[in-house]
C-alpha cells in the first residue's frame, strides 16, 4: 500500500508541471469582421487547458482597455466574470480597426522575516507593503499583454502602433485579413526595440476535438520578424515570451514579458 501511494505521488509530481504548463490564457472575440450599421462585439476571456472552451479559470479583467481606430479609449459595456469566464460587450461605433488588450505589470517577491520565509504578490505601487526588516528579498517583475483585433467595415491601422512597453506585436499583414494557405508576416518588439531569436508558438483552437495539439513553432529574425502560413481557417492562438535582466521596476533583478493575441483566419 506504501508503495502505491508513493508511486501515485510521484505520478502526480511529474504531471503538476504538465498541466500547469497546458494552462492558456486568451481572450476570444465573437467575430473579428464585421459589417452593418450598427455593429457589437462579445468577447470571452479565460484560461484553459484547451483553448477557447471555458473549464478552467476566468481571466481576470483589471487592465483591459479598447481603443478605437481613432485611437480613443472605449468603454465597455454588461462586463462580468463567472465560474469559468470573462465576458464583455464592445459597441463599435466608428468604422475601421479595434484593439482590446488585457496587459499589466506584476511583481513576485520572496524574502525572509525572522527568519520565516515569505512571499509576495502585487503591482508596483504597493511594492511599500514588503516590511522593512524583510531579508533575502528577490523580485521578480512580470509584464503581460493579451490582445484581440476587431474590424467594422475597412480595415485600418492606427491602433497598430506599439506603446514601446513590455513585448509586443506589430503586424505587417493586418490582424484582420489573413486566409488559409496565405503567409503573413509580423514584427515581435521588446520595449519598442526588435525582439530577435525568440520563439512564437502557434496554436490552432479546437485542440479538444484533436489527438494532437497541431502547434507549430516559429523563431523571429534579427529584425524581431517571423512568418506564419496558416493551414487551415480558423481561430489561432499566438504566444511567445522572454526572460531578462532588464526590469523597468529599479528593485527588481529579472523581467519576464509575455504577449498573447488571438487571430482569425478565413477560407479562401
Amino acid at each position: 500500500m506504501h508503495k502505491k501511494i508513493a508511486a501515485l505521488a510521484l505520478a502526480l509530481t511529474v504531471a503538476l508541471p504538465l498541466t500547469a504548463e497546458a494552462h492558456r490564457a486568451w481572450m476570444l472575440p465573437s467575430a473579428t469582421v464585421l459589417s452593418g450599421k450598427d455593429p457589437w462585439v462579445t468577447v470571452d476571456a479565460a484560461v484553459s487547458n484547451d483553448l477557447f472552451y471555458f473549464e478552467h479559470f476566468p481571466l481576470q479583467l483589471d487592465g483591459l482597455a479598447v481603443m478605437a481606430p481613432d485611437g480613443s479609449p472605449v468603454k465597455t459595456e454588461n462586463a462580468s466574470t463567472g465560474r469559468y469566464r470573462s465576458t464583455f460587450d464592445v459597441h463599435l461605433t466608428q468604422p475601421g480597426t479595434y484593439k482590446m488588450a488585457v496587459a499589466g505589470d506584476n511583481l513576485f517577491a520572496s524574502y525572509k522575516l525572522d527568519g520565516q520565509p515569505k512571499r509576495w504578490r502585487g503591482t508596483p505601487e504597493k511594492l511599500s507593503e514588503i516590511p522593512a526588516a524583510a531579508t533575502d528579498l528577490k523580485i521578480r517583475h512580470s509584464q503581460r499583454r493579451l490582445e484581440v483585433f476587431v474590424t467594422a467595415g475597412k480595415p485600418s491601422d492606427g491602433v497598430l502602433t506599439p506603446t514601446g512597453k513590455g513585448l509586443e506585436l506589430v503586424p505587417v499583414t493586418h490582424p484582420n485579413d489573413l486566409f488559409a494557405g496565405e503567409l503573413a508576416r509580423f514584427t515581435l518588439l521588446l520595449d519598442g526595440k526588435p525582439a530577435s531569436g525568440i520563439e512564437v508558438e502557434v496554436v490552432p483552437g479546437g485542440n479538444r476535438y484533436r489527438t494532437k495539439l497541431n502547434d507549430m513553432t516559429v523563431k523571429t529574425d534579427d529584425k524581431g520578424g517571423f512568418a506564419v502560413t496558416w493551414p487551415e481557417p480558423g481561430m489561432y492562438w499566438l504566444s511567445a515570451d522572454v526572460t531578462d535582466k532588464n526590469p523597468s521596476v529599479p528593485q527588481a533583478s529579472e523581467r519576464t514579458a509575455s504577449y498573447t493575441v488571438t487571430l482569425e483566419v478565413l477560407p479562401q
